[in-house]
């Protein structure tokens, strides 16, 4: 009798755990992929809500790397294998124009999207950026907009420079984000041409000097710098930056064409101690 009422037991319990396994089967969890990241903005347009992320909280001028996912608000899941492109557009008074971007790619995950923007200006009481996604799904194309906040960074640093070189071209030349220690940190940036009010192109091999000075400590400069260079790899212009104590600095910039004739920028010296090319940085 013992022996039955334990053999029961184990049949219940079984059953039980096969029971609860099976109603575990059927929840279906949305788990976010970019939940560590902060959700910037979204497009609500064709049954569709396009959200886009980013890891600081707001649009700022200069680099910024998004994430984008379609949500199919019919479903209430997320759209993968779309093609999707993008036009952020400034509004101004007499004027619109663009600025440089990636193209959008799929992520690692399948329903999430990648590319980065690089805001040249912050909008103002009235002048805004829009941005525009073109997507299509299944064959199907469409269409969403929506005013953006673009905003100086938190700390109002210049990461970005807008110029007209002595080719009488238009440059925008933005800062890579970094995390600057006491040391010979890697140092990067990315340079574009406007080709036209909407178009921009990357340049390549070109050369971009480099000169870290602080203002506050004698406009004294730093040991070890090396000068950008364009590497093809990664599409950006890479060298390294020697910061020798914390505090303001400024990163003195000259911008040289392929056959290394100053485009733009000064050298510092004791007559001119700064060059009207220049990044920000305190830390």
């Amino acid at each position: 009798m013992k022996t039955f009422k334990l053999l029961l037991a184990i049949i219940i319990i079984t059953s039980s755990f096969f029971s609860c396994s099976d109603d575990n089967d059927d929840v279906i969890m949305d788990e976010n992929p970019l939940a560590e990241f902060t959700m910037l903005t979204t497009l609500t347009a064709n049954s569709h809500a396009i959200e886009i992320y980013a890891e600081q909280d707001q649009f700022t001028v200069g680099y910024n790397e998004l994430s984008l996912r379609i949500k199919d608000n019919d479903t209430n899941s997320y759209i993968s294998g779309a093609e999707v492109s993008w036009m952020p557009l400034m509004h101004m008074a007499e004027m619109q124009h663009s600025c440089p971007r990636s193209s959008v790619l799929q992520g690692g995950d399948d329903a999430v999207y990648t590319g980065f923007v690089i805001f040249q200006m912050a909008g103002n009481e009235t002048e805004y950026w829009e941005m525009t996604i073109n997507y299509t799904i299944g064959g199907v194309e469409y269409s969403a907009s929506k005013e953006l906040e673009v905003n100086m960074p938190s700390d109002n640093k210049r990461r970005v420079n807008v110029f007209t070189g002595s080719d009488d071209s238009r440059y925008i030349l933005a800062m890579m984000p970094m995390e600057p220690e006491v040391a010979v940190n890697d140092f990067s940036a990315m340079l574009y041409k406007m080709d036209s009010m909407k178009a921009f192109s990357p340049v390549r091999d070109y050369g971009i000097l480099i000169d870290p000075r602080m203002p506050s400590m004698g406009n004294h400069t730093s040991p070890n710098n090396v000068d950008l260079t364009y590497d093809e790899v990664s599409t950006m212009y890479t060298g390294k930056l020697s910061l020798t104590m914390t505090g303001y600095w400024v990163v003195n910039l000259q911008v040289l064409n392929a056959t290394s004739e100053v485009l733009k920028g000064e050298e510092v010296t004791d007559e001119n101690e700064a060059s009207s090319l220049f990044f920000e940085m305190e830390f």
